[in-house]
């Protein structure tokens, strides 16, 4: 998937689908936002609460007091109410603020029946500090859990391979699943991605084309209780149906692309794993080593053989000539 995509005139689409948005940024970009959503808000509110605070004369009152004590112990300061109880400067200020959002509650700042509007911003942090937090630990929640995490235990070979099976060219590969926890419904599909001209003179530089292919199942479902040997047969009705050994890996520009989807059975989320094989990585006339094997009644499976190929008997011809072939000696 090495396509850049540029001149983006709309970027505007990103932000209004933007909790995906968070969900798709690195961990340093995302943990950065999840940092500055709280501290930004706590420093707004903390100026709120500093200037609801300087409005009702909290912050001279306090003054007056610090510099002289006896003016409280005369009774003074029992006739004045603050909005916010030792609210002194704009640092006190912000550490209440932190205490409204987080519900930390040291206990030596509290909001008072004086100021209405102090018992109005109260809820409103209170409101925007439970969204903040619904955001941005659904957010962290999302990127834990995301299904390609789980893709990565889905393994495919390094190479894929082609030889004879029941006569016919096939494209092998094969797929497997490393953990134990199943993945439901599996399926697998394959397209040819190549460079194409059609009659009119249009050129696709990245046409894809569906292959059919079968696994020891059939049909598209797979159940991967152990590794599997995918194959495409190559007939008329396949895009590989002109390609010989020489042509593949000296002329043909072209990539075929698996994808493999499923539910994971532990989450119930969909997952997809991917990967492609370009012409060199195909290997012709060869074919994958068994590696399930049956010991003390149970099947074991030798992962250190899972990309291993071994050399096979294969005409170094087309699909079509191999067909033409058969078709002359059958005659």
């Amino acid at each position: 998937c090495n396509v850049a995509h540029k001149n983006i005139r709309e970027q505007g689409r990103f932000l209004q689908d933007v909790f995906t948005t968070l969900v798709d940024l690195k961990w340093p970009h995302t943990l950065l936002i999840f940092t500055m959503s709280f501290l930004c808000s706590w420093l707004l509110f903390g100026m709120v609460w500093w200037l609801i605070a300087f409005a009702h004369g909290d912050l001279d009152h306090s003054t007056r007091l610090q510099r002289d004590p006896a003016e409280g112990a005369a009774g003074s300061a029992a006739a004045f109410v603050p909005c916010v109880t030792s609210i002194h400067s704009f640092t006190s200020a912000f550490l209440f603020s932190i205490e409204v959002q987080v519900t930390i509650g040291f206990g030596g700042r509290m909001v008072t029946e004086e100021c209405p509007a102090a018992i109005l911003v109260l809820i409103v942090q209170n409101i925007v500090g439970l969204v903040i937090n619904a955001i941005m630990l659904g957010c962290i929640f999302m990127k834990t859990s995301q299904a390609h995490r789980r893709a990565e235990t889905l393994i495919f070979s390094k190479h894929a391979v082609i030889a004879l099976r029941e006569g016919r060219l096939c494209f092998m590969l094969r797929v497997g699943d490393l953990r134990k926890s199943m993945i439901i419904s599996a399926t697998i599909r394959m397209q040819v991605v190549k460079k194409t001209a059609s009659l009119e003179g249009e050129v696709v530089p990245l046409n894809q084309i569906d292959i059919q292919m079968e696994n020891p199942v059939g049909g598209n479902s797979i159940f991967l209780v152990s590794p599997l040997i995918i194959y495409h047969v190559i007939d008329k009705n396949s895009p590989l149906y002109d390609i010989s050994p020489v042509n593949l890996h000296h002329h043909e520009d072209l990539e075929i692309i698996v994808i493999l989807e499923g539910v994971v059975e532990t989450t119930g989320i969909t997952t997809q794993a991917r990967t492609s094989y370009l012409a060199d990585e195909i290997l012709w006339g060869q074919r994958f080593v068994p590696i399930v094997a049956e010991e003390d009644g149970r099947y074991s499976v030798d992962y250190s053989k899972f990309g291993n190929t071994v050399k096979v008997p294969t005409p170094s011809c087309t699909a079509r000539q191999l067909e033409e072939d058969k078709s002359i000696m059958d005659s």
